[in-house]
């Protein structure tokens, strides 16, 4: 995120796409519900009608997979108006003209053929947005899980810095992350082309600063994604696995070659609090400790450090997962394991991490630190780029819309789009041992608009029988105008009816991020005794 959590209150629009705020984020939307009633204009733009969408000023439902097209369509309204930041323009940022060009072709009348957004309604989203004094755009997977995320990315940002809505308090472009820590572990590169504080793995003299740290040749050349390893494992180019955290044969698209993957790898670890879909397949499982059972810190969404303190032990054998690696580590042979607690490993991570270099544990007990944070008398971050970008001039992409990897035909006429429920995470590891939350929604569900339904004939409840080009799982029915027609909606928690058996594993060519959000299917009602 460019501005820290806090800040939404005083924005004066907060755009919010791709993202079920209330259900999946629930503090933070209390913040953007503040801000609403200090008078702030909420936009939300979701092919699906959710909860914060009932707290929007305008909400709009775009066809799946059609954020480009939209997103330039403001663009041309703001040119055409006059409403863009010519002197931050100027000032800040290059590729301008192209980008100019790029969006000229993107008449609202374009766009509401394409996204199905009335071409009146764009026009008064582009004048709230862009002629707000604080404009805030809040987005999450429903943006980035597309084959074209990165692009869609790089329109929220073109947009942004073309109204100068960047760079100040309560404006900016924010990713909501998907699950507690996610910012932490990128940060500490658990993505496969760079180092620790995204220092790229290809550039010379990184790879030798980290090669003197910890003692051993690195390898300059990137690793793979997630499913870049499940396809490495089926060409036979990957023979051993270690998971820690995940659960992939439930997470993971097309989860029936995952399976096969699986299955047909010669050796797999998982590490982990509960006995996961994924560990009954594993060769060795070891016990993880629970948030609540480890010392450590964490890294919120919006950059900020925070303490974590152990409140009980783990149980039994169970251990903290940086006690696992070091003993794992230490056992293969390697280096530079030797650390006795999660403050010695955080002072490492601190030094060869510039973004971190001015934190120190001693600091985050008492201050509110958001990176980066490059020595110990620099107060931190809460927003990003407040007197120029990284790189000096933010660069605008020209970007032209692509539809999705899969459309509907004949065979499989209906588009699917998966998502959470506020009840469950993730792949409901945690909490479906939950009585509490089982006892809110404990199996899956599809939502149906009601032609579609009237279409297939089925009632509420009904169960039906949901394919796509990769397998098929059983569902009960919801009957709703919360999704168009045509689009049907399928929570992802529910490994005895995984909606990853059905999605495409097609990948974004930049951040090789799978299309969950978008996929053919057909829909067939079914007889009580099959389902």
């Amino acid at each position: 995120m460019t501005n820290s959590v806090p800040e939404f209150e005083d924005a004066d629009c907060i755009l919010i796409t791709g993202s079920n705020t209330t259900s999946s984020h629930p503090l933070i939307a209390s913040r953007i519900m503040k801000a609403k009633e200090k008078g702030a204009k909420i936009i939300v733009v979701d092919p699906r009608k959710m909860h914060i969408a009932s707290l929007a000023d305008i909400y709009v439902a775009q066809n799946l997979g059609s954020d480009v097209a939209w997103i330039n369509g403001l663009m041309r309204i703001i040119l055409q108006e006059g409403w863009e930041n010519a002197s931050f323009i100027k000032e800040r940022t290059e590729g301008f003209e192209e980008l100019k060009k790029a969006v000229a072709e993107y008449t609202p009348e374009k766009v509401e053929e394409i996204t199905g957004i009335p071409k009146e309604t764009l026009k008064e989203i582009a004048k709230i947005y862009a002629t707000s004094e604080k404009s805030s755009i809040v987005y999450c997977m429903g943006i980035t899980q597309h084959a074209t995320g990165t692009d869609n990315v790089k329109s929220l940002a073109n947009l942004a810095m073309l109204t100068g809505q960047i760079g100040r308090p309560s404006t900016g472009v924010n990713p909501l992350r998907g699950q507690n820590n996610v910012q932490g572990s990128t940060d500490l590169a658990a993505i496969p082309n760079v180092y620790p504080g995204y220092q790229p793995v290809t550039d010379d003299a990184i790879r030798e600063k980290f090669e003197k740290a910890w003692g051993v040749p690195l390898s300059p050349d990137p690793g793979l994604t997630v499913v870049e390893m499940i396809n490495a494992v089926e060409e036979g180019k990957l023979k051993g696995l270690f998971v820690l955290g995940e659960n992939p044969l439930v997470s993971d698209p097309d989860s029936n070659h995952v399976e096969k993957a699986l299955d047909a790898i010669d050796f797999l670890v998982v590490q982990d609090i509960f006995m996961t879909e994924t560990a009954r397949k594993a060769d060795v499982v070891l016990p993880g400790a629970s948030f609540a059972e480890k010392d450590g810190t964490y890294t919120g969404t919006d950059r900020r450090l925070q303490k974590i303190r152990k409140a009980v032990e783990p149980p039994d054998e169970a251990k903290a997962d940086w006690d696992v690696l070091c003993r794992v580590g230490k056992a293969v042979g390697g280096k530079g394991f030797e650390f006795a607690s999660p403050e010695e490993v955080f002072r490492e991570i601190a030094e060869v991490m510039p973004i971190y270099h001015g934190i120190t544990y001693d600091r985050i007990e008492k201050e509110i630190i958001h990176w980066p944070c490059r020595s110990e008398d620099d107060p931190g971050s809460p927003y990003l780029h407040k007197d120029g970008f990284a790189k000096g001039k933010g660069h605008f992409t020209p970007i032209g819309y692509k539809p999705p990897v899969e459309l509907p035909d004949k065979e499989y006429p209906y588009q699917l789009t998966t998502g959470r429920l506020p009840f469950h995470y993730h792949t409901g590891t945690m909490t479906r041992v939950s009585p509490s939350l089982t006892h809110e929604v404990n199996e899956a569900f599809i939502e149906v608009h009601p032609t579609n339904a009237f279409e297939i004939g089925v009632k509420n409840s009904q169960v039906v029988r949901l394919t796509s080009r990769r397998g098929s799982v059983n569902a009960k029915v919801i009957i709703t105008n919360d999704v168009k027609k045509g689009v049907v909606f399928m929570p992802f928690h529910f490994a005895e009816a995984a909606a990853n058996r059905l999605t495409i594993a097609a990948l974004d060519p930049i951040a090789k991020i799978p299309e969950y959000k978008v996929c053919a299917v057909n829909i067939e009602k079914i007889e009580e005794s099959e389902a």
